[in-house]
């Protein structure tokens, strides 16, 4: 669900404190907003920059009654507070994730809107949230025909559509039938494993832990194969060997042909 945020406005002292002495103390009327993430921002009438901020802090405090409200915030080596001289507004509203829609939430007491917001799709009404592997693309075309949820496309050797739910479709699952047992380890020539750790899948010597060569799989398709044996894989910065640091895939140096 939704985090709250808290918005104050009224006429206010405000300062802004450090250990090392410096110290700024303004007044006006103004507008503060205590995010969930305590992160303050105090605005005047102009502009887009806060007249002064302090992001997440370790504490915030909020306090209000009928004569007026105090926030302090305060991290090592700084405080800001703001103290009202009127009962002022306080109001507290509902905030949460803010990203590109990508289609609505299926569950049938929801129906929200569904956004990208970063790494994760996320559901602005019920606040379901599913984390995207590195290079996924949401679609915009099509939602899973199991739960309804939006697909995605990604690159892990094949080009892969998946619902965005790792529950729903493993992307491990997806990626061992592209990649398992198609290349042989460089070190014992056993077959190379797709395996998978902390939900990413890499490729592991079938004979771990006699052997433990192993590969991230990077976000791309296959490219052919490399001169070491190993897959190429053609990838948002450019083809790349399997193994980073393979000297096969190094471009060859012009200088070193030449000589001095």
């Amino acid at each position: 669900m939704p985090e709250t945020a808290t918005v104050l406005a009224g006429d206010c002292t405000t300062s802004f404190e450090t250990t090392t002495g410096d110290e700024r103390t303004q007044r006006g009327r103004v507008v503060v907003l205590a995010k969930p993430d305590r992160t303050v921002l105090v605005h005047d009438r102009s502009g887009y920059q806060p007249v002064t901020w302090l992001t997440r802090p370790d504490t915030l405090t909020v306090e209000a009654d009928d004569d007026g409200f105090a926030v302090t915030a305060h991290d090592s080596g700084r405080t800001l507070s703001v103290r009202s001289h009127d009962a002022g507004e306080v109001v507290e509203l509902p905030v949460g994730a803010a990203g590109v829609p990508v289609g609505e939430c299926p569950e049938p007491d929801c129906g929200a809107a569904m956004v990208r917001a970063g790494g994760d799709v996320v559901c602005l009404g019920c606040g379901d949230s599913y984390g995207l592997p590195s290079g996924a693309t949401v679609r915009d075309d099509a939602t899973c025909d199991d739960c309804g949820l939006p697909t995605m496309t990604v690159e892990r050797g094949d080009s892969l559509d998946l619902c965005v739910d790792y529950a729903c479709d493993s992307l491990t699952e997806a990626v061992h039938g592209v990649l398992d047992r198609r290349f042989d380890c460089p070190d014992c020539g056993r077959d190379l494993r797709v395996r998978e750790h902390r939900g990413r899948a890499f490729l592991g010597c079938d004979g771990y832990p006699d052997c433990e060569t192993a590969f991230s799989v990077p976000a791309g398709v296959f490219a052919g194969e490399c001169a070491c044996g190993l897959p190429r894989f053609e990838t948002a910065t450019g083809v790349r060997c399997l193994d980073g640091a393979c000297e096969s895939d190094r471009p060859a140096d012009p200088d070193a042909e030449h000589g001095p």
